[in-house]
Parts: C-alpha cells; structure tokens; sequence
C-alpha cells in the first residue's frame, strides 16, 4: 500500500461513495460536514450491532449485544407503559459503573428520551440541583445514590427505580420487578430525527453550580464516526491495511460512565467496532491488570493518573499486558514522559490522547503512535467534522505560533447549555464559534498544543472542578470570611484543590472539612488548606490576588516537601 499523508488519506475516505463520505449540509441554520452513512440515531446505533458477541463483562456477569438489547427494551417498556415517559423526557441515571447504566442509557435514548448522565460522586445537595435543574422525571440510582437522595434537605420530585439495592425503600421501584412486570418484548416504537437531543451531561465551570450540556444523536454520533475516519486515516498513512481482528477486541471501562471519554470514547465506540466491555466498580491498577491479562483486552483509555498507575504495575508485576494495543488518554494531559513508557511497559501498544471536551462530544483533535512519541506534548491535529481556531483578546485570529483562546465549532458540537440562554450567549457566537477557555497554539504542520487555561478551573485526575463552586461552599461556614480557590500541581493527578482561607482563629481544618462533606464531592474537597486570620491579598482593582496566593501556598508546599525528603535521608 503507498503512503500518503494525512489530508490526502482523510480526503479519499469522505469522498462521496466512501463508508466516511461527508457531506455539507445545513443544520439550525449552520453549515455542517455530516457523515452521510453514519446511523440516524443512538437507536440505530444499537439495533445494527445486535450480536451473539459477549459486550458486558462485570465480576462474574457477561451479556452478549443481543442480551442487551433485549434488556433495554424491557426496560424501555417499563419507561413508556409505566412512568409514561415521552419524547423529550429527561431520565437520570446516577450509579457505578454496573451493567444497569448501560441498559438504562439503551432504553432512555431508544425511546426519544433525553439521558441526563449524573455524575455519581456528587454529594446530596450536588445530587439534588442536578435532578431539579434538568426537571428528570425519572432517576435510576444505585443505593449509595439512593441514601444521598434521601438526605437530600429537600429532596426533588423524581420518580426512582432502584438498581442493585436489597431493601428498595417505599414509594421506589425495583428494576428487578419492572423487568420482571414486562417479561420479552420488542422495543416500543419510537420516531427518532438526528437533530432531536440525547444525552445531558453536567460538566462544572469557573462558577456557580455546574452546566447541563444538551447534545443531539448527530453530534454524539458524529464524534463516534470521527474516531473511527482518523484510525482509518492513521492507518493509510502508516502503510497498513486495517483487517478484522482474529479475536474479539475488548475495553476496560475504569473511567466513570458520566464522563464524556468513557460514555463516547470507550463505551458508545464499542458498538460499531463489536467491542467487549469489561466494567471496573471502582479504579484499581492490579485488579485492571489481572482483567486486561484474563479478558485479553485490546484498549485502555484513561485520564494521565490512571495510565500512569497501570504502567508502574505493570513493571512492578509479570502479568501479561501484551494483548493491549492502544493505551489512551483523556481528561487531563499526559506528562511527555509517560508517553514513551507505555510502549516499554506494554509492549506492543501504541500511546495516543486528544484534546476534546463535554461540549464537543469528547472530539476536538487527536494524536497517536509515532506521531505522538515524536510531539508528547501536544494534543493532535483536527477532527474532520470540525473546525478550529487561535484568536487574541479581540476576537482576531493569530498567526500560527502565536498563543491565544482556542475557539471550535462544528457537527460535533453540543446544542447549548440547559436552561442557560445567557450563558449561550456569552460563549458561543452567531457563527457557532464556542470559546474554550484554553489558551493554545498551532505550530506549523498543524498540531495542536493547549498551554493554559484562561478559566478558573482545577483538572484533578480528569474531573473538572470550578473554583468559583467550592469558594462558594468554603464561604457557607459562618467563620470563613473569604476564599480563594486554586490549582495545585500533583505528580500523579496532574492538579489538586488548594484553599486560602481568611476565617476566625478557633476553626478547625477537620471541622470545615466535615462541614464540607455534604456540599462537595470528594473529589472537589480541598486537599491543601492555608488558613489565615488576616484579609486575603487584593489586586489594586480590589479583586482578591487569587495567583500570588496559589504561588505562596505553592512554595510553602515545595519547602515542606524539600524538608521531609532532608529529613528522611
């Protein structure tokens, strides 16, 4: 087979007639490149994978596609027949990584109803705006969700079904008796369009409570598609013939199923590609690798702290990993030497990542093998379907080499933000363009490199957390005075939550951090404390100096750092 570079390899497989053939066409008024053979719908997408091939692996539980899809319909018709779900309907599933999630996201989306992915660590009064700002009518929760439904102050007016839960509380209904109630039967009838919404998945933000993105069927579909064209791609270019695997492919769902990467880019990407799905309870490096060595897994995707985990098992252990041929990233960016270790931990595994986001579907651009052993640092070049650009603080586009706001658009992009029309207008304008809040640059073959974050966001380990949300929380103690929220580097997550407080003499680090507990997250709590009796520092424009803050709590923490390793030596 010749080589050819990338452009010509993208060109020839969307040219009209190709299985990736794309074409313009205008969609709410926007000219979009839309994959002309993609499936119409998520439902589509389900019933053209049916098979007797295993999809869902957990503990000691498997269930080939065919399985599934009986399942989602059974549930499915509880839905229509006994919640009297509609189209448009908006259904919360809110739970671990169980084979449930799966089959509730089935059967919402099969049915034209609009699946609002919860995030599961979310404590009571997290759990409770989610389900009141996106007026679910539905909630399949499991019992840990349960409980923080019920201690809820006020807990919202949503109808339950119980997944994995022994004693289902009164007024609640167990998914064992609705699949029980509506024994075999076909999927109920549904009239799905591509630009009708999907999925709402809550993403936080510099401030305030976090933002319900809508995304319709072709947006998520799109994405799917997009991936599957760059492999192609990637493929043509390296001189190699893309052949039907000589056994079943296979992925380790360790990332949470409410995230983007592993909803898209592991879980919906499994259909297509016929793909078995291993689901993890929760992230645990030896236990991952005793699954990839037994279930011969062929992919692992995951933020740079898990990757990172997997690879120091893996030299630390004599499992066998070969099996894996694509180890990727998502969520975080990977430190440029991890990308080089995967290949000598694993073998034959090519290390890839990309840069995308909630609001595009998980898409944006992406970078894999040689490419990526030869730019570690950057993110990758662009989707297909989408466009990018660099512009300054005008609004005017850079020259390339040039930092500024990345900017992006295109088929794969999300519908807007729940309920926020002001919040629409403010990031995204007439021409679809939606501003990131990455700072980023283009060097000149195209790749892309993201360099900072015009946002007052912490990425820890993958998750997005606002400042502006857990200052908010700090301020809620009657003797916290003023916070100041701020990133804090970390070896293994990337970043973690470090607080400036001005606050009263007698509080307590452990009393705040119990105060806390059922208004953030673990995961958003802050892990480094600096407490002080005296006003925080303010800018001359009276803003608190939110970065000469983070640099002294910084430096202190390198010091004590210094200092323990003097001390041990």
């Amino acid at each position: 087979m010749t080589t050819i570079n990338r452009a010509s390899a993208i060109a020839e497989l969307t040219a009209p007639g190709q299985p990736y053939a794309l074409q313009t066409q205008s969609i709410e008024g926007r000219a979009l490149r839309v994959f002309v053979n993609a499936p119409s719908s998520l439902r589509a997408l389900f019933e053209q994978a049916v098979s007797d091939k295993t999809f869902l692996i957990y503990d000691n539980e498997r269930l080939s596609f065919a399985q599934t899809q009986a399942l989602a319909a059974r549930i499915a018709h509880g839905l229509v027949h006994d919640f009297k779900v509609q189209h448009g309907d908006r259904i919360a599933i809110s739970m671990r990584n169980y084979p449930e999630w799966v089959l509730a996201f089935m059967a919402i989306t099969s049915v034209g109803g609009i699946a609002v992915a919860m995030n599961a660590l979310w404590q009571p009064e997290e759990l409770a705006y989610g389900l009141n700002d996106s007026g679910a009518k539905v909630l399949f929760a499991d019992s840990e969700r349960i409980d923080r439904l019920q201690r809820c102050a006020q807990r919202p007016a949503v109808q339950v079904i119980a997944v994995r839960t022994a004693d289902v509380p009164a007024g609640m209904t167990s998914l064992s008796d609705l699949l029980a109630r509506a024994g075999d039967v076909p999927m109920p009838a549904a009239e799905i369009r591509p630009d009708d919404s999907a999925t709402v998945f809550y993403t936080s933000g510099s401030t305030g409570h976090p933002k319900g993105v809508v995304s319709t069927h072709r947006a998520i579909l799109s994405a799917l598609m997009s991936w599957e064209l760059d492999a192609h791609a990637a493929a043509r270019v390296a001189g190699i013939e893309i052949t039907p695997p000589a056994e079943q492919g296979g992925s380790l769902m360790a990332v949470p199923f409410f995230h983007v990467t592993g909803s898209h880019a592991i879980f919906l990407s499994s259909y297509r590609a016929q793909r078995k799905l291993v689901c993890m309870y929760k992230w645990d490096a030896a236990l991952g690798a005793e699954l990839i060595e037994r279930e011969r897994l062929t992919s692992f995707i995951a933020p740079a702290a898990m990757t990172g985990d997997l690879v120091r098992f893996a030299r630390a252990s004599h499992r066998d990993l070969s099996s894996l041929l694509a180890v990727g990233g998502g969520g975080a960016p990977r430190a440029p030497e991890q990308v080089g270790e995967i290949g000598r931990a694993f073998g034959q595994a090519f290390p890839g990542t990309g840069w995308g986001m909630t609001e595009t579907n998980a898409i944006g651009v992406g970078i894999g093998g040689q490419d990526y052993l030869d730019r570690p640092a950057s993110s990758g070049r662009c989707s297909a379907v989408m466009d990018l650009k660099i512009v300054d603080d005008s609004g005017r586009e850079v020259p390339t080499g040039e930092r500024g706001e990345l900017l992006v658009r295109g088929t794969g992009m999300f519908s807007g933000y729940w309920n926020r029309p002001e919040v629409n207008a403010e990031m995204i304008d007439a021409d679809g363009w939606f501003r990131t809040g990455d700072i980023a640059v283009f060097d000149d073959e195209g790749y892309l490199f993201i360099v900072d974050r015009s946002k007052d966001l912490i990425i820890r380990g993958g998750e997005n957390i606002g400042c502006g949300a857990v200052e908010a929380a700090l301020l809620e103690h009657p003797q916290v005075h003023e916070a100041a929220v701020y990133a804090v580097p970390d070896d293994r997550l990337g970043e973690e939550v470090g607080a400036t407080l001005h606050c009263d003499a007698s509080l307590s680090v452990e009393s705040l951090r119990e105060f806390l507990k059922d208004r953030l997250a673990q995961f958003e709590m802050p892990r480094y404390i600096q407490a002080r009796t005296e006003p925080l520092t303010r800018t001359p424009s009276g803003k608190i100096f939110k970065r000469q803050l983070r640099d002294e709590a910084v430096a202190e923490l390198q010091a004590a750092t210094r200092l323990n390793k003097e001390n041990q030596a």
